[in-house]
């Protein structure tokens, strides 16, 4: 289906075929959800059965939801203007998050519903067409499961990643009213009543964790290890850079990133060479990686004995503190008996100020325990950023 309806369907890094893998998913789910919704409808009036309208329902919501995918990948999919310079992309999770309010909402009023029905409880017509539309729903879920966990794992994307497992938590409800149903037959207890209310939790819990998973990029992840990784590598392996550090980036949609990073060169150099240097790696690595990247020049002085020397030494002295990652930016400002070893520290996230303080201060400490006229100006870092 993908290689026959979507034209260059290998080409995911490109937004236009992006978009109809969204395409493609938003319809096949418009007309399965729809189908679905009509015969559980109907079925659920003529058994008389609370969950089963409430999972009709539930595919009403879907393929409403499919409606609201299809738009959110068509818009995201537009090309930056003066208003957004960095795209559209963030449309996708922005798609993503009214769908799961729809799915909480379709959730909270099957809960009433089904508690209504515990305490007024109405009797459950088993029929063998029920069941063989239920079986029949559940095989069409689980198709719908694989088709979009393949489509989103082609082009990455966490939207129709989620669609995915929402349609697996359908096939669980529907396992839920499969045994109402077949419980009928043995009992008068309104066991379908609980079953909604099985359903309900699921959609509830379906709606939440979707709300979280698009609310999460929107304000701002953690880097993905992989694409760090290509960045230092890239930028490492051109032969006058010294050392890297500062890096950050930041997500503007599904594929759509910019990072900014410091690199280190000699300072001995012609600084007009250094910066024609630097925009040819700006431009190579962003052609390589599909990104926009922004590099500052940091002049490292590899050639001063006493700098050289407290490289080493400062090295050492950082060994003894676990949680200093790495250092950068090491210079020696004044001269004579007070002089300013001025560096940066890369630390994990997460620690409290009060331990920042005591670090700092206990690196100075040792610092000067073996050179006194040195006062250590150390500014922390923290651990790459991706927003």
């Amino acid at each position: 289906m993908v290689r026959k309806l979507i034209k260059n369907y290998e080409r995911t890094d490109l937004s236009e075929v992006r978009d109809r893998y969204g395409f493609l998913s938003g319809i096949i789910g418009i007309l399965a959800n729809f189908l679905l919704f009509v015969v559980k409808l109907v079925t659920g009036l003529i058994i008389n059965s609370i969950a089963f309208i409430g999972d009709a329902i539930n595919n009403l919501s879907d393929a409403t939801s499919s409606i609201i995918t299809i738009i959110g990948f068509k818009l995201a999919g537009k090309p930056a203007d003066k208003e957004h310079p960095f795209g559209h992309g963030r449309i996708e999770y922005i798609a993503g998050l009214i769908v799961a309010f729809f799915i909480i909402l379709v959730g909270y009023e099957l809960l009433k519903s089904s508690i209504s029905r515990i305490f007024n409880p109405v009797e459950v017509i088993f029929s063998w067409p029920a069941l063989f539309v239920l079986l029949l729903s559940i095989l069409i879920k689980l198709w719908l499961f694989l088709f979009n966990r393949f489509l989103a794992k082609a082009i990455d994307s966490q939207a129709l990643l989620a669609t995915s497992y929402d349609s697996f938590t359908d096939m669980i409800a529907m396992g839920c009213i499969g045994i109402s149903l077949v419980s009928s037959l043995f009992t008068k207890f309104p066991l379908d009543a609980y079953a909604g209310i099985i359903v309900a939790g699921i959609i509830l819990f379906t709606g939440v964790s979707l709300a979280k998973e698009t609310i999460s990029p929107l304000l701002g992840e953690v880097p993905d290890n992989n694409l760090i990784t290509k960045i230092k590598e890239r930028i490492l392996s051109y032969e006058k850079v010294a050392g890297i550090h500062d890096l950050i980036v930041h997500s503007y949609g599904p594929g759509k990133y910019m990072a900014s990073i410091h690199v280190e060169l000699p300072a001995d150099q012609d600084i007009i060479a250094m910066h024609e240097y630097i925009d040819e790696i700006e431009r190579h690595v962003a052609e390589e990686l599909d990104l926009l990247l922004t590099i500052h020049l940091d002049p490292l002085n590899l050639d001063s004995a006493e700098l050289s020397r407290m490289q080493d030494e400062l090295g050492r002295i950082l060994e003894k503190f676990p949680a200093v990652l790495s250092f950068h930016d090491l210079r020696i400002v004044g001269k004579g008996e007070k002089e300013n070893l001025v560096f940066d520290i890369v630390i994990p996230k997460g620690l409290k100020k009060e331990e920042k303080k005591k670090l700092v201060q206990d690196i100075n400490h040792e610092v000067q325990k073996l050179h006194p006229y040195y006062n250590c100006v150390i500014t922390i870092d923290e651990n790459d950023m991706l927003t």
